[in-house]
């Protein structure tokens, strides 16, 4: 028990930093690289109140045989991890946030280190923020050599520093992820997503606010030839260009770069091949002669603030040459495979309800089909999806069969009647479990969500789960899935913060109908 404090929940609150009325969470994506040691070490030995959860979201393709995760003792009881299966930083983090509850969400990258008074700093950057203030960032400091220049790698990654709403430490309010749907994770790797869904939230009406906590981010061994491969961003650009207009790099405050001189670059250098093998020699010589004095002035630009070692200057060389070609065909790529993009998250096909409390008035462990009574609303809401196209199915939990308080034959009576009074579903599943069976079907596990979807063809991200208890919401995150709330009674108050909440089913639907994005439906 800490000094001064009169029991365990006073202490829990001030070390969770519960006392402040700040209260959040940790996400960690990681690839288990040696420096997630470091991380969590600073982010244990960090003076201020601890997070109230840590998701660390192992994102290789398989832990087996790998690399283990170690967690500082400080951390351990905190923390929770959980496999993503190499699905990139975008999917990592969606993972990540709907595991936890707390009302502030902080991305970290695991090759960060947080400052030693991180967690302070962090709980006062958060404190009394106003209600439509949905991200606020660290400030993020790059330490470069102090005995010469730095390489293009390192300047490269210095511009972390003045990026705006870098997920390397930004913190974001639980229902500002609601409302925009988390993280586009059609971004496969750690460029842009980051960008594309802080413009999602401030065409949400949320503002982002730059904090006080610092954060470090060391420079990265690298192979030389880091700047070619990373030119595979070009193709998120196309498809930052596709969902958010040409003028994204200014409303995000990004740099537009070389790519129309790459372009040109390759043009020439296309229009030199061409015209060698038609024979046209003195042309194909002009536009040679064009292509590498571009690529003269590119490397000359690249090499000119760095050490302008024989090294450096080789390496800045060789890859100005490949540069420009394999930038142009990403882009291109890019730009053919997001023609047709449309806004994240994708639009609802399917509503998922719950039964008891939702669809029927809830009678506790009911096996008797006489006492099924549909809530108000209930068939007008179902006939309006079904008539707008939408596919329907009920997701709920039946644990009367495990506590022996009704058999499968009776719950299946009370199934038939709610399909008769308000069907037909083009699914249903029911986990028949006890909160002690440890299924993975029983929410607010995933289980019935996704097989849900799975029997209706759909993704997961394409559907709206609508329940009445927080179970209900948590079972829909851990899926994938979006979902609103319609509290009754039974609601309790904390299972209502953060959270889509509607009137009623028809409100619910009507949501759905608009593509499931956008704010709150309704404010009780």
């Amino acid at each position: 028990m800490s000094a001064g404090l009169e029991n365990p929940a006073e202490a829990r609150a001030a070390n969770t930093g519960e006392e402040t009325g700040v209260t959040y969470a940790v996400v960690i994506p990681t690839l288990v690289r040696p420096c997630l040691d470091a991380c969590l070490e600073a982010l244990a030995t960090a003076s201020g109140p601890l997070p109230a959860e840590i998701v660390l979201v192992d994102d290789r393709r398989s832990a087996e045989g790998g690399t283990p995760i170690t967690v500082p003792e400080p951390l351990l009881p905190l923390t929770q991890v959980v496999a993503a299966g190499g699905r990139g930083p975008a999917a990592a983090r969606n993972l990540g946030w709907r595991r936890t509850s707390a009302p502030w969400v902080v991305f970290l990258d695991d090759d960060v280190r947080v400052g030693p008074d991180w967690r302070s700093r962090l709980v006062a950057d958060l404190a009394e923020r106003p209600a439509r203030v949905g991200g606020v960032q660290g400030r993020i400091r790059v330490p470069l050599p102090e005995d010469r220049r730095p390489t293009d790698w390192e300047r490269g990654t210095a511009g972390l520093a003045e990026a705006r709403w870098i997920t390397a430490d930004l913190a974001y309010r639980r229902e500002a992820l609601v409302e925009c749907g988390g993280f586009d994770e059609r971004f496969p790797r750690a460029f842009r997503e980051d960008a594309d869904i802080a413009l999602r939230v401030l065409q949400a009406g949320w503002s982002m606010e730059r904090g006080e906590r610092t954060t470090t981010h060391p420079v990265r061994p690298a192979s030389p030839w880091i700047s070619v491969r990373t030119q595979a961003g070009n193709a998120d650009d196309a498809l930052m260009h596709a969902l958010h207009g040409r003028d994204w790099y200014e409303r995000a405050g990004e740099v537009r770069g070389r790519r129309p001189r790459h372009l040109a670059i390759t043009a020439a250098g296309l229009a030199a091949v061409g015209l060698a093998a038609t024979g046209r020699r003195r042309l194909a010589l002009a536009a040679a002669v064009g292509a590498l004095t571009g690529v003269a002035e590119f490397a000359a630009a690249r090499v000119k603030p760095g050490p302008r070692t024989p090294r450096e200057v080789a390496v800045m060389t060789a890859t100005s040459l490949a540069i420009p070609p394999v930038a142009t065909w990403h882009w291109l790529r890019g730009l053919a495979a997001t023609r047709s993009a449309t806004p994240w998250p994708p639009p609802v096909k399917a509503v998922l309800f719950d039964r008891d409390g939702t669809l029927i008035h809830d009678v506790p462990y009911n096996g008797d089909p006489d006492k099924v009574e549909p809530v108000p609303g209930a068939k007008e809401a179902l006939d309006l999806a079904r008539r707008s196209g939408l596919r329907v199915g009920v997701v709920t939990n039946q644990s009367a069969i495990a506590r022996g308080l009704a058999t499968e034959a009776e719950v299946a009576k009370v199934n038939a009647r709610v399909t008769e009074l308000l069907g037909p579903f083009d699914t249903w599943r029911q986990c028949p479990h006890g909160a002690d069976d440890g299924c993975d079907c029983r929410k607010p596990a995933p289980g019935l969500v996704l097989r849900a979807a799975a029997d209706l063809g759909v993704a997961p991200e394409e559907c709206l789960v609508v329940g009445d208890i927080g179970a209900d919401v948590a079972a829909a995150r851990a899926a994938g899935a979006r979902s609103v709330l319609i509290p009754t009674p039974q609601t309790r108050p904390e299972e209502t913060v953060g959270v889509r909440r509607a009137a009623g089913l028809e409100a619910a639907v009507r949501y759905a109908l608009a593509g499931g994005t956008g704010a709150v439906v309704w404010h009780g």
